[in-house]
């Protein structure tokens, strides 16, 4: 039987991420190609092709028409007025001009990106320059620096810096609260974005061999029943997270009845853990049988692992990840509180932002830590490596947490790791230090534990390094095609039942 042709709806993809979902549709696309599975990924907004050499780039010129990337880089051809029409072949070739990295392109030789026209509120473009601008702003650079510097502006043409921040809205001068480079867009009406989204699949399907589609979270869920209806291939739906994990018992019940219609309208449901199958067993109604759970995996890159720790007398401990309610950012800062009473050599390091930001920090000055915390803000690429390095331990006290690729990335840096009972990835470790999210005194006991006592700290460090090798990306893209096999079997009977 040849491999399924996956038409896979997603928010987000490297370098554009908030956190694991991202790092998820990376990793499982890199894995679904590397077992020859075609996947087709169609993301909400184009992104910069700088950043995506690796794929065989489908994107929008200047909102006209999809090409290639090869393509587009060869040819540099204007924009039209025509419709977006699809360009079906996106192997790699021999011809592919050299400014496209080609040992990393080869990563991919059957996945291909389509990036539709950009339908949320703040386009990855803007993000960048404001964040350029506050970077710029920070280091104390002449102002004349910024007007040297030039963006696209929404027409194409190439804008001074300066022109472009000043167009926009107060808010979006380089302060604090400006848009993080490399962070998805989560702003504005998600509710119509996700419906705009729907409309543009439902567009760019047209003409696209699929024969299933597999769909990311409850911002795709629309699009993924609108395009299963017009084609009539099975939808398998792959919850990461739901509104339970995001707002605990208050939850929005718009959301709700997206991520409850989009299970119930699957053919298949993809978990990322027991927890996360229960969760949709217990309070949305689905039947179990209908539910495949699929752990996450991690895509570790030795060369980075092997980065040169930085010489300091303190200790790192670590919180990496979006700092939101979900992922216990308070408990952190309390049982730091704790560590800091017993030793004093420790330093706490945040690296992420969130809507909980603020008060995590308001926190630690209420609670005297202030001094002993450090808040990086949302790291990417490189820099996420070079934490990791750093740390002498990572902590993650989550709430709630249908599965946590961080812990995994930690353990592959060598890095020991204490998490929260309530996330999925609990489920399959064995070498990591676990606690409920709420005991302070525990993840305190457990943190000082690990510190001051070389050989536990070794022992994580041994055991987990070979533990999370067996964990990668290449068994959940298996346990995703046998999913996609049933789903097309759902929608699809065997022929002798047809003859029947």
């Amino acid at each position: 039987m040849p491999a399924p042709r996956v038409l896979m709806l997603g928010w987000e993809f490297p370098p554009f991420i908030t956190g694991g979902l991202g790092t998820a549709c990376y990793g499982l696309t890199k894995a679904l190609d590397a077992e020859g599975v075609p996947v087709t990924f169609v993301l909400p907004k184009s992104v910069d092709r700088s950043f995506a050499s690796h794929v065989n780039l489908l994107a929008p010129e200047a909102g006209a028409r999809f090409v290639r990337h090869d393509q587009a880089v060869a040819q540099q051809e204007p924009p039209t007025t025509t419709p977006p029409t699809p360009v079906q072949s996106a192997v790699p070739t021999a011809s592919a001009p050299k400014a496209v990295d080609e040992v990393r392109l080869r990563e991919f030789l059957q996945a291909r990106l389509l990036e539709l026209p950009v339908i949320a509120d703040a386009p990855y473009t803007a993000a960048r320059a404001e964040a350029v601008a506050r970077w710029i702003h920070e280091v104390g650079a002449a102002p004349e620096v910024l007007r040297t510097l030039r963006i696209p502006s929404e027409v194409g043409t190439m804008m001074p810096l300066t022109d472009f921040l000043a167009a926009r809205a107060p808010a979006s001068a380089p302060t604090e609260a400006a848009p993080i480079v490399g962070a998805a867009d989560y702003s504005g009406d998600l509710i119509a974005q996700s419906e705009r989204y729907a409309q543009f699949c439902v567009q760019a399907s047209r003409g696209l061999e699929f024969d299933v589609i597999h769909a990311h979270d409850w911002l795709t869920y629309p699009a993924g029943i609108a395009v299963a209806r017009l084609t009539g291939k099975p939808l398998v739906v792959h919850v990461h997270a739901t509104e339970f994990d995001r707002s605990g018992e208050h939850v929005n019940q718009l959301v709700y009845n997206i991520e409850r219609r989009g299970m119930h309208a699957a053919a298949r449901v993809i978990a990322v853990s027991m927890l996360t199958k229960n969760l949709c067993t217990n309070r949305y109604g689905v039947p179990a049988e209908k539910i495949d759970v699929v752990y996450n995996g991690v895509d570790l890159d030795p060369a980075q692992v092997g980065i040169k720790r930085i010489e300091r007398h303190e200790r790192i401990v670590l919180y990496f990840g979006r700092i939101t309610m979900q992922k216990g950012p308070e408990f952190f800062v309390r049982a730091a509180k704790r560590v800091l009473e017993v030793m004093d050599d420790v330093r706490f390091v945040v690296a992420g932002s969130g809507d909980q930001a603020q008060r995590m920090i308001e926190l630690a000055a209420q609670l005297g830590i202030g001094g002993r915390m450090t808040f990086t803000g949302f790291l990417r690429g490189r820099d996420i490596s070079r934490v990791f390095s750093m740390a002498d331990l990572y902590v993650m006290p989550s709430v709630s947490e249908p599965f946590g690729i961080a812990p995994l990335e930690a353990m592959g840096h060598r890095v020991p790791v204490i998490i929260s009972r309530n996330s999925g990835v609990s489920e399959i470790l064995m070498h990591a230090l676990k606690v409920d999210f709420w005991d302070v005194d525990d993840i305190a006991n457990k943190i000082v534990a690990v510190l001051r006592h070389p050989p536990l700290q070794r022992a994580l460090q041994d055991h987990g390094e070979f533990e999370v090798r067996g964990i990668g990306w290449d068994g959940a893209a298996r346990r995703c095609v046998d999913s996609y096999v049933q789903a097309i079997a759902r929608v699809r009977p065997p022929r002798q039942a047809q003859r029947a």
